[in-house]
């Protein structure tokens, strides 16, 4: 069966504001970014319909905000996340062939933690002093800047009009997610390590700004590429687990166009250093990933439990874009993650 058969999603034009000044949620694929969430207008109900307190809601609702950078052989990831009861964040910078550079910071309460409220306005950042991250939200783009231990950012991420994912989806019996990536983008500034500048030309980026009131128990499976393939701006956008409720979060960017993709499946064993195979239902994407580096977490907080790995390391397979074209994937350095939990 052709993809134009399989998989048609439809996608509605962008509102205003996410919740619109009725409380009333608007759902579905978008096809522009979203401003304003306007979450204060929403009122949270159990799922016995009663409206929780102000209090109760602000502890349920979850944001964070990602951004990797990919060289021809380095990626840097940066990471914010406000769960309310802790705020975490971490920065790494891989290098093939060379010891991985990591930074961690939690912040209880959120002491010390800032997300921006919207994916084209505000700042997100964690930490002070010799270790801090930040990020800039614009319309036109995100700013992302670094000092930790030897690792100095000052980087751009583009988005040259280019159309993002946008996706609102129910989560649970009375949550909502709201899930904004955009990735392949051009990226101009400096990236420095002890010093010695490394070569962003040629790099390209993605980002993440997720929120909502997701469930108390949540997993997903996730693979993100940014690169060049044939000479031109390519991008991979996967996930299992979230998002799902008769919509998903895939799709990939290829010459600057976003091609929305059907269900995907991660096959793997879970804390082994063996292949993971990543399929598209309509057959769009067939690829082995093979992990280099694993940023692992694993916190039992009380209320609170993850277990997190994020995996760097090289794609290979094929890509079927709308027109009938294959891309073949060689050694795409990239993204996969592994994800429990509980907040």
């Amino acid at each position: 069966m052709s993809q134009s058969l399989c998989y048609q999603p439809h996608i509605r034009p962008a509102p205003a504001t996410l919740i619109d000044h009725h409380g009333k949620l608007q759902l579905g694929l978008f096809d522009a970014s979203i401003a304003d969430l306007n979450v204060t207008a929403f009122r949270l109900h159990s799922v016995m319909d009663k409206s929780v307190s102000r209090l109760a809601q602000h502890f349920a609702y979850k944001q964070f905000q990602f951004v990797c950078i990919s060289g021809p052989d380095w990626l840097l990831a940066v990471a914010i996340a406000d769960v309310r009861y802790v705020c975490s964040g971490f920065a790494y910078l891989y290098q093939q062939g060379k010891p991985t550079r990591e930074f961690a910071r939690l912040a209880p309460l959120g002491f010390g933690c800032l997300l921006s409220d919207s994916p084209q306005h505000g700042e997100a950042s964690m930490g002070k002093g010799s270790t801090q991250w930040q990020i800039n939200c614009a319309p036109t783009g995100w700013t992302l800047r670094v000092q930790a231990g030897g690792l100095v950012a000052d980087l751009r991420l583009d988005f040259d009009q280019q159309q993002p994912l946008a996706l609102a989806a129910p989560t649970g019996y009375n949550g909502w997610t709201y899930t904004e990536k955009n990735n392949a983008l051009r990226v101009s500034g400096s990236l420095q390590l002890d010093g010695q500048a490394l070569d962003v030309h040629s790099a390209r980026g993605g980002i993440d700004f997720s929120a909502g009131f997701m469930r108390r128990e949540t997993s997903w499976r996730w693979s993100s590429i940014n690169s060049l393939q044939q000479g031109q701006a390519f991008g991979l956008n996967l996930a299992a687990g979230v998002n799902e409720t008769g919509l998903t979060e895939n799709a990939l960017w290829y010459d600057g166009q976003i091609q929305h993709l059907s269900p995907a499946r991660f096959e793997f064993d879970r804390g082994q250093n063996t292949p993971w195979r990543v399929t598209t239902l309509c057959g769009e994407v067939d690829l082995t990933f093979r992990a280099d580096f694993c940023r692992q977490e694993k916190l039992q907080l009380g209320l609170l439990a993850s277990n997190f790995r994020q995996y760097v390391g090289h794609y290979n397979g094929t890509v079927r874009l709308r027109d009938g074209r294959v891309l073949q994937l060689q050694n795409c350095l990239g993204l996969a993650e592994d994800h429990y939990a509980k907040w």
